[in-house]
């Protein structure tokens, strides 16, 4: 096992600290496994296990190169993850750097029995960052439920950020806004951003166009129809496009080939 994370990061990573901060948001890291059919989960959204243990060790040593760790709360509830760096060697002098993790839960739905919060309760973890959705005032009922899920969570040690939402997939839905919440984060004194997919995840980091580095794992299996897969977006809006990125490195990591693209479109 390498004591060093391999060089490409560096030079991906690496570039943040040598270009100015976007002005309203942290630099970006987008990164998640696909199969070769691009599904990156199991039926109903469920971990599916696809990258091997050499680009595993890979993605924690590019945890420890960023400031926070997002994940939405599928990922959450679903994996149950806790986002450290347990399969890196032993330290050899000072302890790797932790990112804080960040979960993006419109609803209040994280269980206060997470291992997020379980490991910073035993001193394992960082505090956790929750952030939610501002609504309009609700029934009585439902506030005092919000104000109860709310009160567990913090109890539990999480701290929480109510941000503006949005309405989509045909004003049926209500999310938290990725770029309101990326100011906050930015305000929190965060330079720089890893975001876990999740197809939501992925669709709406993209969507908002603030993505600055894209880094896939691809491994060699098929999933088929029951996976779920993710969506690239395409189309927007006259005022705001796409954002455009180029492949700036191939590698394999055991069988997994991981690519590392950056993107040739302003930062916003």
């Amino acid at each position: 096992m390498s004591n060093e994370a391999p060089g490409f990061l560096n030079d991906v990573i690496g570039r943040y600290s040598s270009s100015p901060i976007p002005p309203t948001r942290p630099h970006v890291t987008l990164t998640f496994a696909q199969s070769l059919d691009a599904k990156i989960a199991g039926a109903g959204g469920h971990q599916l296990i696809l990258s091997g243990k050499e680009s595993m060790i890979m993605t924690h040593w590019m945890r420890t190169m960023h400031d926070g760790i997002l994940i939405g709360i599928g990922t959450a509830i679903n994996d149950d993850p806790q986002l450290n760096v347990r399969h890196l060697p032993p330290p050899t002098s000072t302890p790797y750097h932790l990112p804080r993790p960040i979960i993006i839960d419109t609803h209040l739905r994280l269980p206060p029995t997470c291992k997020l919060l379980r490991n910073y309760q035993n001193g394992k973890g960082r505090r956790p960052w929750i952030i939610c959705g501002q609504h309009e005032p609700l029934p009585p009922n439902l506030a005092r439920a919000r104000l109860d899920k709310k009160e567990a969570l913090e109890a539990a040690g999480a701290k929480i950020f109510e941000v503006p939402v949005i309405l989509s997939d045909g004003k049926k839905r209500v999310n938290v806004s990725i770029p309101s919440a990326l100011q906050v984060l930015k305000d929190l004194g965060l330079r720089t951003l890893m975001v876990e997919g999740g197809a939501q995840i992925i669709a709406s980091f993209l969507t908002a166009a603030v993505v600055d580095s894209l880094i896939i794992t691809t491994a060699p299996v098929l999933v088929g129809e029951v996976g779920v897969g993710y969506a690239y977006p395409t189309n927007l809006s006259e005022s705001r496009e796409t954002k455009q990125y180029k492949e700036v490195h191939t590698e394999l990591f055991g069988k997994d080939a991981v690519t590392a693209l950056v993107s040739t479109t302003p930062a916003l």
